[in-house]
């Protein structure tokens, strides 16, 4: 007998329609459409991808064809720079650019030490000694020498001084020496404002009210120079910054040379009342000045350099004027280079004084005669030597023209000449217009420039009835 609970036969045959549902979704069937889109797409990217790296191999390559091509102008451009370069160099000769500027001083030598020992305690130093009030300061003599030192940089030195009206030997001597030769700047500036006070100082009377038992002389003043490494007797014309023997650091100027400066000018401008200079020692510290001014590394002392000298100057009495006048020129004529230098030393001459316009044009007529290289010293002979140079030849040195041009404006501006005498403008018109009109504008030779603009502007400014203009 059949088992109870075995499942019956039409039970069995349904089997599947009892089977559980699939929850597995039905894929979706790809028409020949989307076959076709994502070929295409496919494709597409295909495409793209190729034409990406054909595009930069073509970039890379123009890059490199551009570089070369960049190359070869910048060469070929540069090429061109140098040929024109040296043709102008040809043609011109580079001289506008040349400058002014000599070597006043050498090696410097070295500078003796102050020793305040060697100048023995003053009156009143011992006088202070004696007092009872030294009591309270505990004052010995071993510190002399800096409490004088205080008293100088202080300013109470100079008030001691004309307390009394009385500079005693040992402190004249002992400043003196400060201000040419210390290391220290305060006390180099201290003791040159103490010699510049007690020198200017006047009484009611305008008479000198400082009786001195010291006075330096002129050869006590020149010695500094030495040992600073002046060159008295033939300045170099060599260029400042050129080194000799080696020793560079010893080249001058040193700082002192300001004090010395502004002590000469202080005694100039006590004028003959102390005796410190004789008439022809004068002549000398004016030429000394001068070139000064000539030295490049000294053109931040330029102000009291002019300064000193108009007080050199007018330091000669008017009597002695027209002789020392003439004798500085000549004696500067002599010595200064010909050429811009010669220009520098008139023009830093630059008082509106009548002695400095004197000067000036005395100055500038006797470095025209060395230049001309001639003996004539007749104003009108000169003049026919400017008038019959021929400014068109082109073998005709223009530089020298321009120097020519530059001193006879200083000489004959400054003195009376061209209103006094009708012939001596005429000529001087002439020899203007010869240089304003003669010099073209396509003339490439060196300072051709340089006269022609020069002549022009003078020319405007001379109102004269010219000569005939000479071919």
């Amino acid at each position: 007998m059949a088992d109870m609970d075995s499942p019956l036969d039409f039970e069995l045959e349904d089997s599947f329609q009892r089977s559980p549902i699939s929850r597995k979704k039905r894929k979706k069937v790809i028409g020949l459409d989307d076959l076709l889109t994502d070929f295409y797409k496919e494709k597409s990217l295909v495409e793209k991808e190729f034409k990406r790296a054909k595009a930069s191999k073509y970039y890379n390559s123009d890059d490199d064809d551009d570089d070369n091509a960049q190359t070869s102008k910048e060469a070929l451009i540069s090429q061109y720079v140098d040929e024109c370069h040296q043709k102008m160099e040809e043609i011109s000769g580079e001289d506008d650019v040349s400058s002014w500027g000599i070597q006043v001083f050498g090696n410097q030598k070295t500078p003796q030490q102050v020793d305040f020992s060697e100048f023995g305690i003053g009156i009143s130093w011992q006088s202070f000694m004696e007092n009872e009030l030294n009591s309270l300061l505990e004052l010995s003599a071993d510190k002399e020498e800096s409490f004088f030192e205080g008293l100088l940089e202080n300013g109470w030195l100079s008030r001691l001084v004309f307390t009394s009206n009385h500079v005693e030997t040992s402190i004249a001597k002992w400043t003196f020496d400060l201000m040419l030769y210390s290391s220290k700047e305060e006390l180099m500036t201290s003791a040159c404002d103490f010699w510049c006070s007690i020198l200017s100082s006047r009484n009611e009377e305008d008479k000198p009210m400082m009786l001195f038992e010291w006075l330096p002389t002129f050869s006590e003043l020149k010695k500094p120079l030495e040992i600073y490494g002046f060159l008295l007797d033939s300045p170099s014309t060599s260029s400042n910054s050129e080194i000799l023997d080696n020793a560079y650091d010893r080249l001058g100027p040193p700082q002192n040379i300001t004090a010395w400066i502004k002590f000469v000018a202080a005694c100039c401008q006590a004028g003959k009342s102390f005796s410190i200079f004789a008439t022809s020692e004068a002549e000398k510290i004016a030429g000394i000045i001068v070139f000064l001014f000539l030295d490049r590394k000294l053109q931040g002392l330029s102000m009291i350099l002019n300064e000193c000298m108009l007080s050199v100057i007018h330091f000669f009495k008017d009597k002695e004027w027209e002789t020392s006048c003439v004798n500085v020129a000549k004696h500067l004529a002599f010595r200064v280079p010909k050429d811009l230098n010669c220009l520098r030393s008139v023009e830093c001459i630059s008082g509106v004084d009548t002695r400095s316009k004197h000067l000036r044009s005395a100055l500038a007529f006797e470095i025209l005669i060395l230049c001309l290289d001639t003996k004539v010293a007749d104003a009108e002979e000169v003049l026919r030597l400017l008038k019959s140079v021929n400014v068109k030849d082109k073998n005709c040195d223009l530089f020298k023209i321009y120097i020519y041009l530059a001193l006879a404006e200083n000489w004959l501006l400054y003195v009376p000449l061209l209103e006094e005498k009708p012939l001596i403008k005429e000529m001087w018109g002439v020899f203007l217009r010869n240089c304003s009109c003669q010099i073209t504008s396509t003339d490439l030779r060196s300072y051709a420039s340089k006269v022609r603009n020069k002549a022009s502007y003078l020319l405007q400014g001379t109102s004269v009835h010219v000569l005939p203009r000479e071919v």
